[in-house]
């Protein structure tokens, strides 16, 4: 058996069985490196090596979650939470209850469109907006897995679709750059114009997904226990916005986008979004450590579940085993093109869902899956496309993926919320179904 598929396996189970997923991909990477052939020296050489890019990603997320409990110091997320649940008091008889439910649904896919666009937090909105919501939740008898798929495809659409904020990253950056540094000497150039094009069949997919999971998955009503929830940082006061205080909420949140585009760090849009909001007068200068201090405790697990697929993901590099993957998947592709993107759509889904994250997983496939590609005759868009999906696939199912980890963090406020059965599972099935067929119906069709 390869060493990728045996640790991703040996990740899965060790997470099907409730243990800690950091332990999980520790125990993980060390039984891969281990039947790559590697001592046990070099697998810790290794996975202490990737911890590296790992660290950066904690960095990103410690400020944005920062950034983001600054913006609930505000009050604007516990007065929209506040005012809502009122709101919905006063409206009990089941029809109406039934149209909350969907203003809910669309409400947190335009709210986490925008945490990836115009409001650059990304998942550091969820355990801030998303506890005080629960009580709704719990009233309307809505299943928490639905919930979970909504979030999902919320964070997850815009990047693959769209060139904004992180969206350019992933769009420009990664998947352009990496397809024309994998192509550059077998004559493929790729604009970044051609990007959203290429992804925009495979996105249909996570459209589809999203559908069957909240009309007819999960749409019978799901009973949970009501018991408070400890919100982070939300105070509970009466708080009144000026007009100078609006504007400088306003301003942290553009600035906070304009320099996360023109410099490609999260690092810097976080902290200058959180500088702005220290001065708009709502906390204390002194308190600005508290704050910070808080919004690093609140994406921590996150951070350290990172740092950890960051590890595992170099020791599954220097394995060796990723070429081999591959190239023992060519053995069934035969002279079949059709052939050839199913089997290189399934090989990239195995891969991200050890590493958890699209981002990382590209620049790894692509100067293998490039020459592929156009030895079997697929066009730049279809090249695109596959690479693209490839990487994407696993993302939303993967137990070390922010995709899932940030509804996670949100809907288990009260610990009714199980990360493995309630969002792991659910958006796998929803969303990588989907994008396996639609990528492979992109790669014939482009």
């Amino acid at each position: 058996m390869n060493a990728i598929v045996l640790a991703i396996l040996v990740m899965v189970g060790l997470c099907l069985a409730r243990v800690s997923v950091v332990f999980s991909l520790v125990v993980a990477a060390l039984v891969g490196g281990l039947w790559a052939g590697m001592s046990v020296e070099q697998v810790i050489g290794a996975f202490n090596e990737g911890l590296g890019g790992g660290a950066t990603v904690a960095l990103a997320y410690a400020t944005l979650g920062a950034f983001a409990v600054a913006l609930s110091r505000t009050g604007i997320t516990g007065l929209v939470a506040d005012k809502t649940l009122a709101w919905v008091g006063a409206r009990r008889e089941p029809g109406q209850l039934g149209g909350i439910k969907w203003l809910l649904f669309g409400a947190l896919v335009i709210v986490g469109a925008a945490s990836g666009t115009v409001v650059p937090v990304h998942i550091a909105f969820i355990p801030i907006l998303v506890p005080p919501l629960l009580g709704l939740m719990s009233m309307l008898q809505l299943d928490r897995r639905a919930v979970a798929c909504v979030i999902t495809f919320s964070i997850t659409i815009m990047y693959m679709t769209t060139p904004v904020g992180f969206g350019t990253i992933f769009l420009n950056d990664i998947l352009t750059g990496s397809v024309n540094q994998a192509g550059s000497e077998l004559g493929l150039q790729v604009t970044p114009e051609m990007a959203p094009r290429a992804m925009l069949i495979p996105a249909l997919g996570m459209v589809l997904g999203l559908l069957v999971a909240v009309l007819f998955s999960y749409r019978r009503p799901r009973a949970y226990r009501h018991q408070p929830v400890a919100v982070a940082a939300r105070e509970k006061t009466e708080l009144r916005l000026s007009k100078r205080q609006l504007a400088m909420i306003l301003v942290a949140v553009v600035g906070a986008l304009v320099v996360q585009l023109a410099t490609g760090s999260m690092v810097l849009g976080g902290l200058l979004g959180f500088a702005l909001l220290s001065m708009n007068g709502l906390f204390k200068w002194k308190e600005q450590d508290d704050v910070f201090t808080q919004g690093m405790r609140l994406m921590a697990l996150i951070g350290f579940i990172m740092i950890a697929a960051s590890g595992f993901a170099g020791v599954m590099k220097a394995s060796g085993a990723i070429p081999e993957l591959v190239a023992g998947s060519g053995a069934l592709i035969g002279n079949s093109p059709s052939l050839a993107a199913l089997v290189m759509l399934l090989v990239g889904l195995f891969i991200t869902m050890g590493i958890g994250s699209s981002f990382s997983t590209i620049p790894i496939i692509a100067a293998i899956y490039v020459p592929l590609a156009l030895s079997f005759g697929f066009s730049p868009l279809a090249t695109l496309a596959l690479v693209g999906t490839a990487g994407a696939l696993g993302d939303a199912g993967s137990p070390a993926s922010d995709s899932t980890l940030g509804p996670t963090a949100g809907l288990n406020a009260d610990g009714q919320h199980d990360h493995i059965r309630d969002s792991v599972i659910p958006t796998f099935i929803h969303y990588n179904i989907p994008l396996v067929i639609f990528g492979w119906v992109a790669s014939q069709v482009l």
